[in-house]
């Protein structure tokens, strides 16, 4: 057991054979192969595991914009409302990475549209950040609320026109009327 801190719980100290695992299943979820995350979470393993960043496998997936990974554990009860260090949920990651089949396949599997990690920044918010019409109009179909604010009180149009985005603040500026 390693110990890095007087009077703190003793952690396990990982051997070479765990580490290397670790970092097989977590280039499974970034490199999109779900079959083998599929037999493993089937083995049992952890859906919702984590790397030195917090992100879960999901995480990795959805920013990578693997559907069928995503699906998969989706599938075994992957928590798409846990967010990484960075306060980013699996939604707002695929909505950053224009990856619209991958924020079909969060929302059809339990994401809540309007989910934020601590910022408040929402996958509407991102998407209108990064003018992505077509995402922006398949979030307010799915229910996506234009009027939230995130912590720093800005709303997905008011975030977009910061970023000079041409085209989403107008979207957003109709879906609020």
């Amino acid at each position: 057991m390693q110990n890095d801190e007087p009077g703190a719980p003793a952690r396990p100290t990982l051997d070479e054979d765990t580490i290397a695992f670790a970092g097989r299943v977590f280039g499974y979820a970034r490199l999109g192969h779900h079959a083998e995350l599929g037999e493993l979470l089937g083995m049992g393993m952890p859906p919702n595991l984590r790397n030195d960043k917090g992100d879960t496998l999901l995480m990795l997936a959805a920013y990578h914009g693997h559907v069928e990974t995503v699906g998969v554990l989706m599938a075994h009860a992957a928590d798409p409302e846990i967010a990484n260090d960075r306060g980013q949920t699996p939604l707002a990651a695929a909505a950053f990475k224009g990856a619209l089949p991958v924020v079909l396949a969060l929302l059809d599997g339990g994401a809540a549209v309007d989910g934020a990690g601590p910022d408040g920044r929402t996958a509407l918010m991102v998407a209108a950040m990064f003018n992505r019409v077509e995402m922006v109009e398949t979030l307010l179909a799915r229910g996506a609320d234009p009027a939230r604010r995130d912590a720093g009180g800005l709303t997905a149009e008011a975030a977009a026109r910061a970023m000079s985005a041409p085209d989403t603040p107008e979207v957003l500026a109709r879906a609020a009327r």
